[in-house]
């Protein structure tokens, strides 16, 4: 067993910390918010992001990350991932040198279109070995101890030391080489998630869905063996196992948003009405900016930004995406 840290205190960052507690790891976690480090540290909860949920004994909190890393061999990346640059630029000077980081926040950089694991490598000292952890995972059913399987994605060595870090009877990682595909699996999903909430919200039924779900795939597929990934990856976990998951899923941030602007509910609403962050909000600029980039054509992420950001009604975007020149399946 060893010494992590967990840089983050929402409901993923926070099932995480418990998880490794469970494991019989020394977990520090850090929080933003000084009275979420305070109710860790004194009742045992993080009632603000996992509500009705007590936490294991020796998890620790505290609101200085850099005492958080300080000498930690594995550290966890949760932030969100508007806040991982900057809050892990702070961690660094207090990194150990040989730090194993595993990156297990789901999201684009929103001015550089970088991924997470892109970030790190940019704000950590030389040395940090940095892995990307992905899949289909709700931080609830994490802390319930469901079975649930994810994958770790980095250089071999590195990606199985985070395996054996993490993996217990109810939580099995996977191993892969392809950081990229892992990544984008992880971050583009919460697009189509949105897209299919709107679907849901309008009152569409299931075969809207399945539709959106399957050409979703199709377009995050493009787009990533345009970016180097290996096509095989958006068939498992971090690919079509988490995009299932949050377009399907109850608990899924990301869809429930869809399904309030599908019921005409302004997205400021939405968002004033939330503590959790949901990242397919900045993720859909990013994605439009990076298929633009590649060029590669992304219709579901064009459509759910023109909902989010230029007023687009969402019964239009369906009837646009609808409305596309007829093609071949394969071709687009």
């Amino acid at each position: 067993m060893t010494r992590v840290a967990v840089v983050g205190a929402g409901s993923w960052g926070t099932a995480l910390g418990n998880l490794l507690a469970q494991r019989g790891h020394t977990v520090t976690l850090w929080a933003h918010e000084p009275e979420v480090a305070q109710e860790i540290n004194t009742r045992h909860r993080n009632d603000v992001f996992l509500s009705e949920a007590p936490l294991h004994a020796s998890l620790r909190a505290t609101t200085d990350v850099a005492e958080a890393v300080r000498g930690a061999p594995v550290v966890v990346s949760a932030a969100p991932s508007h806040a991982v640059r900057a809050v892990m630029a702070r961690a660094s000077s207090a990194l150990a040198p040989d730090a194993l980081v595993i990156s297990a926040s789901k999201g684009l950089e929103a001015d550089g279109l970088k991924r997470m694991t892109e970030v790190l490598d940019e704000v950590l000292t030389p040395g940090a070995r940095v892995v990307a952890l992905s899949g289909p995972t709700f931080a609830r059913e994490v802390y319930e101890g469901q079975p649930t399987a994810c994958t770790a994605a980095g250089a071999a060595e590195a990606a199985r030391q985070a395996q054996h870090v993490l993996s217990s009877s109810a939580f099995r990682v996977y191993t892969s080489d392809d950081v990229v595909g892992v990544e984008l699996g992880g971050a583009l999903k919460n697009v189509v998630a949105i897209a299919a909430g709107i679907a849901e919200g309008l009152g569409l039924g299931s075969n809207p869905r399945a539709a959106l779900i399957t050409r979703g795939l199709a377009e995050i597929t493009r787009l990533g063996v345009a970016m180097g990934a290996k096509p095989l990856t958006f068939a498992g976990l971090a690919g079509m196992g988490d995009l299932v998951l949050t377009a399907t899923g109850p608990q899924s941030r990301n869809r429930s948003l869809g399904v309030e602007l599908g019921r005409g509910v302004p997205l400021e609403t939405v968002l004033a009405r939330r503590v959790s962050v949901a990242e397919g909000v900045a993720t859909a600029r990013a994605a439009v900016a990076l298929g633009e980039r590649a060029r590669v054509e992304l219709p579901i992420a064009v459509e759910v930004a023109q909902v989010l950001f230029h007023g687009k009604s969402p019964r239009q975007a369906i009837g646009a995406l609808m409305e596309r020149s007829l093609k071949s399946e394969a071709a687009a």
